[in-house]
Order: C-alpha cells, then sequence, then structure tokens
C-alpha cells in the first residue's frame, strides 16, 4: 500500500523554506566560489555561537567529524592506539567505527531501558588504566549527559566527547548538547533535525589548538597552502550546504518546538499496554530525533502499520556487536542493548506532520492487538 502518512518527507521539509533556500542556493551559484568561502566561514560562526561553544569546525560529514576528533587528540598526544574509549552499545555504527577508525579500542556499556542512554552506574567497572574517554551518544535527540558521567570524566582526568549527531538544539539545563564535554561531532544528513541538501558534518570544541589541528586534518593535514603537518583527509563542507543549512539554523528552534508537540500528542493518546514508550527525563529539552516505542511483537506491528499506509522505520535492527565487521565481538551477550534493537521502532515524527497524522497514527498502534 502506498504511504498516506510517510515517516519523514524531505521534499515537504524543504518546502516549508522553499524561497529561503532558492536564494541561498543561487547566491553560493552566482558567487562562482564553491569551496572555503564566506558561506561555510559563517555557518561556522553562527552554529558555534547557537551551540554555545568557542570553535566551530566544518567537515564532510558527522562520521568524519567524530573520526576527526579522536585522530587530533591522537596528534596531540592526548591519546595513542590501543587506548580505550567507553561508548554506549546501543548506538549507529558511525560511534563505533570513529573509534576503531583511529586504532583505539571502544568499551561498550549497556544502556538503561527505560531512558535508551548509557546507564551511568556502570561506569566504574569498565575503567581501566588505558580509558581516555567518554564518547557519549544523545540518541533520538535526548540529553545523554547525567552529572554522575560529567564527575567520572573529571575525577579519572578523561575527556568526554560527545556524539550530537541526532540532537542538533538539545539541552542539558541551560546548556546545549554540543558544548557540555570537551568535544562533539555533528551530523547534517538530510534527515536530521539541522540537514543539508546532502552530506555534511562539523565539530565544536572548547580548545582552539585542537580545533587548528582538526581543521588542518580535515584539509589533507595542511595548514597552510601546500605545506602539511599531518597525513590529514579531504573533509571539507561546500559552500551550497553551509548555505543551506544557515537557512535552516533560522528555524532550527520552531522546528524542534512543533517536534515536542508532535510528541507529546503521541504520549497523550498512545494507549497501547502492547507498545511501549521511553521515560521522559526531567533536565533535558528533548529534540525529538525520532519518536521511538517498543514492542516485543515490533515486526508484527510494523506490519500492520504498513498495511494501513502508515511508514515507519527501526533504528537499528542489528546492534553494532551484532555486525559482521565486528564479528570478534559477536558473542558478547548485552542483553538491555538487544531487547533495544529487536524491540525498537520509529514512529512518523518531523517539522512537517499534522496533529490528524499523528492522531491516526496513534488510533492504528492502539488498534494493533
Amino acid at each position: 500500500m502506498t504511504e498516506e502518512i510517510p515517516f519523514l518527507s524531505l521534499r515537504e521539509v524543504t518546502s516549508k523554506y522553499s524561497s529561503e533556500l532558492h536564494e541561498a542556493v543561487a547566491r553560493v551559484v552566482d558567487s562562482g566560489w564553491y569551496l572555503q568561502g564566506s558561506e561555510v566561514h559563517a555557518f561556522e560562526t553562527e552554529y558555534a555561537a547557537y551551540i554555545g561553544s568557542p570553535c566551530c569546525v566544518s567537515c564532510a560529514n558527522g562520521l568524519d567529524a567524530l573520526i576527526l576528533i579522536f585522530r587530533a587528540y591522537i596528534e596531540t598526544g592526548v591519546m595513542k592506539p590501543g587506548d580505550e574509549v567507553i561508548v554506549p552499545a546501543n548506538t549507529y555504527i558511525a560511534s563505533i567505527l570513529s573509534i576503531t577508525e583511529n586504532g583505539l579500542v571502544p568499551v561498550l556499556v549497556e544502556p538503561r531501558f527505560e531512558t535508551l542512554e548509557l546507564d551511568d552506574s556502570l561506569l566504574e567497572q569498565h575503567l581501566s588504566e588505558r580509558t581516555r574517554a567518554v564518547l557519549l551518544v544523545h540518541l533520538y535527540g535526548r540529553c545523554a549527559y547525567t552529572e554522575r558521567i560529567g564527575s567520572f570524566c573529571e575525577r579519572n582526568g578523561l575527556k568526554l566527547i560527545e556524539d550530537n549527531a541526532q540532537a542538533h538544539g538539545c539541552r542539558y539545563g541551560k546548556v546545549r548538547t554540543g558544548s557540555i564535554g570537551d568535544a562533539a561531532g555533528h551530523s547534517f544528513y538530510p534527515g536530521k533535525n539541522l540537514g543539508a541538501f546532502g552530506d555534511g558534518g562539523a565539530i565544536t570544541c572548547r580548545d582552539p589548538e585542537l580545533a587548528a589541528v582538526v581543521r588542518s586534518l580535515a584539509n589533507y593535514g595542511s595548514s597552510r597552502k601546500y605545506v602539511f603537518d599531518f597525513c590529514g583527509r579531504n573533509s571539507r563542507l561546500d559552500e551550497i550546504q553551509a548555505a543551506v543549512l544557515r537557512v535552516k539554523l533560522r528555524h532550527l528552534d520552531d522546528d524542534n518546538a512543533y517536534r515536542r508537540s508532535v510528541a507529546d500528542c503521541y504520549r497523550e493518546n498512545l494507549r497501547n499496554p502492547k507498545v511501549q514508550q521511553p521515560e521522559e527525563l526531567p533536565a533535558e529539552e528533548n529534540v525529538f530525533h525520532l519518536y521511538p516505542v517498543f514492542c516485543n511483537e515490533r515486526d508484527r506491528l510494523q506490519c500492520w502499520l504498513s498495511e494501513n499506509g502508515v511508514g515507519t522505520v527501526i533504528h537499528y535492527p542489528i546492534p553494532p556487536h551484532r555486525q559482521k565487521c565486528y564479528r570478534r565481538w559477536n558473542s558478547l551477550s548485552l542483553p538491555v542493548t538487544e531487547r533495544i534493537h529487536r524491540e525498537e521502532l520509529s514512529l512518523p515524527m518531523g517539522p512537517v506532520i499534522t496533529k490528524e497524522q499523528v492522531l491516526r497514527v496513534a488510533e492504528l498502534v492502539n488498534a494493533f492487538k
């Protein structure tokens, strides 16, 4: 059946700001300058101010953002291959790839099922003499930070790095995610709350020296033209993507507020005892990149919704430790993570879904038997 209620319509998202976006793209096309120009510089300045971070360096995508952070810490002597990074086991594989790409060792820690975020009560038992950082993942648009995590990092001299790919605009109290830790990676994949017209990413951090190393690494390792301090890579945001992101950044808080109203509508109207919703966290301002629900008959629920014209997505069907690329971990037992990946289903969510559509989705979920 054709989807009457899509999971997310990027065409409709784009059409909300169509005239502004056309004007921004045309400005770049007419300028004749397509890389490392004024749009990128302006976006970095505006995004740093929005996040509340002293430094912002744009790059090609969210995975590169995280890879570059770890690589910069290695180049500056803070870390070395073989060091360990604590990371939640229930995450998109990019979080893990950024660690292993640098020869570092991921230490997978279970989440709490009720919150879906890293279980901070398990941190001490995973600490070793080789631990150098915690990679905190703000999954689904909710804040994963806790005071206990911050204290753990400070007490043990660890870097706190944020994977903020799904949480643009989220807050912990008055502080935005992406500015809580020492450094953060951001993704601007088109479906994100702040999405480009292609791939894009950024690094925010507190330390100007770290930012300078990241910028050099992302530009072939060059500090100035044809002078190479590091064996770098080509990872740059282009001018068109920067111009698009500048437009969307102006509307991000309004779009996130709308997402929260959609979530409120789901929360008030979903009443099926077979379907569980995550706990609300009092200190966070969730931006609801996704609206995940959990059902031990997840696949049947997804089929039921599809048959009735509702698009859904599973985030994610196979946890990282069960992937073929990490076959050395395939025998690990991580029951909470495995349950999340087995039961999770993301309902339609975004800045363009209507209240009538949300109520229809809720009606169909409630009718599932």
